[in-house]
């Protein structure tokens, strides 16, 4: 999962901080800032900024006039030095099907000793060998390890794992301290990614697509009761359902994560099925002929096995899921607690009001007396 996020968003985490600017010193001394009050945040873990200086550089500061005198310029004393490090080509050898590059450069002495690099000759155009310690001089400095850049400015990044609290939750209060107390220079700016980003993502697009779906589940009803009480019946189940994964999900002590809002569209339609179930058969044994408080009585009562082994056959199922261990559990635990959850609360409340909701609402006030026995006249 790290190998993943590092190649999707450039870091391992659940929460990146990237400070873009220009200069890297005070990009170091803000990640620094950020690093000290992410580590205040309750249930921070393993927050850390890669190290990005210190690394010691052989500088080489061209003599203009030095150079100038033997006939050179500054570009052919850094290709000269170009070529002792890095190498040039200077043409290919054909083996067969093979195409072997020549590539001339110094030895290996030069790159890995100063005193080496030193010693090094530059040639002028007619042919003399001058010390490079005449044309240069040569200081060491500290410098940075690397230059990371996005979206064409350079950035450090400040790393951070939660544990024990939601990761939306952890990130606001985070990004409330860091804006009161870290203040950022004309040209710099924050962001946050990582995990949460992804996270938040994913929840926009679940925002949409619930809305939606819920929307055309109306509609499939609509087609097939014909009615607009029985279709609106049928989704009252779906709070009946959230009530019992939110508090399976409190008492867990898990957070309404993506795996969990997924377990929910799951329960969802376990709920929905299970209301279907019911409002069909009433409405069958009412145009039987029954009234309808005996439509609703003996339909909850026949009905009552095929409801409870649909959500059995679904709890027992996903039981191994709550306690999976190991990689893959952080999704499978939270999805299969809210199933669970839900599904005592949606069977239970589908089973006891319901039918009292159809007796209620099911059928307009003219159409509740269809199928009674009329009463004699003793006028």
């Amino acid at each position: 999962d790290m190998r993943v996020s590092e190649m999707i968003i450039g870091v391992r985490g659940d929460v990146a901080i990237k400070v873009f600017g220009p200069d890297l010193d005070t990009l170091n001394d803000l990640a620094k800032q950020v690093e000290g009050l992410m580590k205040k945040v309750p249930g921070n873990q393993d927050v850390y900024t890669v190290e990005n200086d210190g690394v010691q550089y052989l500088r080489v500061i061209v003599d203009r006039l030095a150079v100038g005198r033997y006939g050179l310029s500054v570009e052919d004393v850094q290709d000269a030095l170009r070529v002792q490090v890095e190498g040039q080509r200077a043409g290919q050898v054909i083996d067969g099907n093979r195409r072997i590059p020549i590539v001339l450069r110094g030895p290996d002495a030069v790159r890995i000793s100063p005193a080496e690099f030193a010693a090094l000759t530059v040639s002028t155009a007619d042919g003399q060998s001058v010390p490079l310690q005449e044309l240069a001089r040569l200081e060491r400095a500290s410098g940075p390890v690397k230059i990371d850049r996005e979206m064409g400015s350079r950035y450090s990044v400040v790393i951070a794992n939660v544990t024990g609290r939601d990761l939306v939750g952890f990130v606001e209060e985070a990004k409330t301290k860091v804006a009161e107390a870290v203040k950022l220079p004309t040209g710099y700016r924050i962001t946050w990614g990582g995990q949460f980003e992804n996270q938040q993502r994913a929840s926009a697009r679940l925002a949409l697509v619930v809305p939606v779906s819920l929307g055309v589940i109306f509609l499939i009803l609509f087609s097939t009761f014909g009615s607009v009480r029985q279709s609106l019946l049928v989704l009252s189940n779906i709070p009946f359902a959230l009530v019992g994964g939110i508090v399976a999900l409190w008492v867990t002590g898990e957070y309404l994560s993506v795996p969990a809002s997924v377990g929910f569209i799951a329960l969802l339609g376990i709920a929905v099925l299970n209301g279907v179930v019911l409002l069909s058969y009433f409405n069958q044994l009412h145009a039987e002929g029954l009234s309808l408080i005996e439509a609703v009585t003996q339909g909850a009562m026949r009905r009552l096995r095929p409801v409870l082994m649909t959500a059995s056959i679904t709890a027992f199922g996903l039981v191994p899921l709550l306690f999976a261990e190991g990689p893959g559990s952080e999704i499978q635990r939270p999805l299969a607690i809210v199933v669970i959850g839900g599904l005592i609360t949606a069977t239970a409340l589908t089973l006891g009001l319901l039918p009292a909701m159809y007796l209620r609402f099911g059928k307009a006030r003219g159409a509740q007396t269809e199928g009674a026995v009329p009463q004699a006249d003793h006028g």
